[in-house]
């Protein structure tokens, strides 16, 4: 069994582009070299909004990544850029990585929103909105 997560940030407005990019590819290149990572994808949707998608081993796993180096250096940071932020896990038997729209669709059903300071209307209400290409 392979434990998949998915994160959705939205960030708030162009000028924290040039911060976010050098830390959300650092937090890649982090992912594939973590112990237990099955795979990772990097996804931009339209406008401003990021989806990552890995598989690891197990929760174990996943958490020693959240917890050290670049990505935990860009989560305090990702709480003022981004004014929606989702997160995902499930378990399946294969590490296969899913599309955007099964993604999007678990995002939907069984995502829950993590904490941002300048939430936008659909991170208050709760919605995650359709994809947008």
């Amino acid at each position: 069994m392979a434990l998949i997560s998915v994160t959705r940030l939205q960030l708030r407005t162009w000028r924290f582009l040039p911060g976010f990019i050098p830390i959300i590819l650092g937090s890649w290149r982090q992912a594939q070299r973590a112990p237990g990572n099955l795979g990772v994808q990097l996804v931009r949707e339209a406008g401003l909004i990021f989806w990552t998608l890995t598989a690891w081993d197990d929760e174990a796993a996943m958490r020693t990544y959240m917890t050290s180096g670049n990505h935990r250096q860009a989560m305090p940071k990702l709480v003022d850029w981004c004014d929606e932020a989702a997160v995902v896990h499930w378990t399946q038997p294969t590490a296969e990585l899913p599309d955007l729209a099964e993604a999007h669709h678990r995002m939907q059903t069984e995502g829950r929103f993590s904490r941002v300071r300048h939430p936008s209307p659909d991170q208050a209400a709760g919605r995650i909105p359709k994809l947008r290409r």
